[in-house]
């Protein structure tokens, strides 16, 4: 399209060099007006939910080349794209019609594996919609060969599966002619206009996802009022702002009810004096968070496990991310990985998506709390083998820091065993037996 590339935003000098910059002079410093007399249980209701399935989608998914195939290229380093945007809707535009029940296999996909919750981009940075942009542009599911409004789909499906529905949005727009040619003024109320689409035509949506604030050129601030506009009209939402790599953990706006942490590790996030604050760390279980056949680089069970036990140790969410073919359907090995994740917390979902953070500390484990119980989530436990098989045997050591002594203790998994005591505030179990190898074991002990 015509007008300013957007992408001498992204490579200035360096291999890819996006503008990031300090909270004092980025989009991030956004000041607003503290809501009155708001009730926050939304934000401690979105704590309890743990665990969501985050999902990117669109055009590039028939591409097979990941999300950002149109800003970047490997040949040795990131490059300018070899394709315009007219060049990327012919290659994409005519292919993109998702099967029947795509979103009913999402939303079934979440629930065996133990999710709450559903994260779906209705809009990337590609620009395209999947959901009825109302006569905004054409440039959506509705005109597309699919004929169909994609995000009623989804949010029936998560009605029907039970999962809360959020919705991602990107705010760069690599396809929007407004913010190609830096006319941010109008950008934002189309942008405004399109999230107020999704407020007001999907019933009670659980949260918006923005993306791409970090993009923003130097000197250009996010409206505070698109998410003023999202508490007003839907007042139970959640309201994220991505703050990307470089700023984990930093709340980006006085309206943003969850700080993100992206690829990275959670810490706990203490709430502010007038209000309760939610954490989520964001991960794909493949490189890249759009489809790409060619990414072999898939995350094992056992560190995606450690990485959920881990997150929710910090008392925020974990948000795990699918990147479905063209069609719609979940690459095998994502499926079997997030299917795999969900008979571990078949057993255990109480713990670790219901319990809280212990108030305790101690080494060897995670510790959890609930109902009066506590809790040790000890990952990496070793496999029971002979000496010939398995090179790693042994005990696994939990010592809980407290001057209470530890009366009793037994394993939830397997209940028959007992762990053994060592001393007033030490225990130590053993493997599963051969033959159960859940790369995690859990137990239960009380305090005098």
């Amino acid at each position: 399209m015509a007008g300013r590339d957007f992408r001498a935003f992204f490579y200035q000098g360096s291999l890819f060099a996006c503008p990031f910059r300090t909270l004092a002079e980025s989009s991030y410093a956004i000041i607003s007006r503290k809501r009155k007399n708001m009730d926050y249980s939304y934000v401690k209701d979105f704590k309890k939910l743990g665990f969501g399935m985050f999902v990117h989608y669109g055009l590039y998914s028939t591409l097979e080349a990941g999300e950002w195939y149109f800003a970047c290229a490997f040949n040795g380093g990131y490059i300018k794209s070899p394709i315009s945007m007219d060049e990327y809707i012919e290659k994409t535009l005519p292919k993109f019609n998702p099967k029947k029940n795509w979103a009913r296999d999402l939303c079934r996909l979440a629930k065996q594996s133990g999710c709450r919750y559903v994260t779906m981009t209705t809009r990337h940075h590609e620009g395209f919609s999947l959901y009825d942009t109302k006569g905004l542009n054409e440039y959506d599911a509705p005109h597309s060969p699919a004929k169909r409004d994609l995000v009623k789909e989804f949010v029936d499906a998560c009605h029907e599966y039970g999962m809360k529905p959020f919705f991602y949005h990107t705010v760069i727009d690599w396809w929007q002619s407004d913010f190609q040619k830096g006319n941010f003024e109008s950008y934002f109320e189309y942008l405004r206009k399109s999230i107020e689409i999704l407020c007001t035509n999907y019933g009670e949506v659980g949260g918006f996802w923005f993306d791409g604030t970090w993009g923003l050129p130097e000197g250009v601030a996010f409206p505070d009022e698109i998410y003023k506009m999202i508490h007003r009209l839907q007042p139970k939402a959640i309201v994220t702002n991505n703050t990307g790599l470089d700023f984990c953990g930093q709340k980006g706006g006085e309206e943003i009810d969850c700080v993100t942490f992206e690829r990275g590790e959670a810490f706990p996030v203490s709430s502010e004096e007038s209000r309760p604050l939610a954490g989520e760390v964001c991960d794909t279980i493949s490189d890249h968070w759009g489809y790409a056949k060619d990414d072999l680089c898939v995350k094992s069970y056992s560190q995606l496990l450690n990485e959920l036990i881990d997150t929710r140790a910090c008392g925020c969410n974990l948000l795990l991310n699918v990147g479905p073919k063209g069609n719609g359907d979940v690459p095998f090995m994502q499926k079997e990985i997030m299917l795999s994740l969900g008979k571990w917390l078949k057993k255990n979902r109480f713990i670790i998506l219901d319990a809280e953070p212990a108030s305790i500390r101690g080494e060897g484990a995670c510790f959890f709390e609930k109902d009066g119980k506590y809790y040790a989530v000890v990952k990496d436990v070793p496999m029971a083998a002979d000496v010939h098989v398995q090179r790693v045997l042994g005990k696994k050591v939990v010592q809980v820091e407290t001057d209470r002594k530890i009366v009793s203790a037994k394993m939830v998994d397997r209940p028959q065993e007992k762990p053994v005591m060592e001393g007033k505030n030490q225990f130590r179990i053993y493997p599963f037996g051969y033959g159960i190898s859940y790369g995690a074991r859990i137990a239960e002990f009380k305090l005098k």
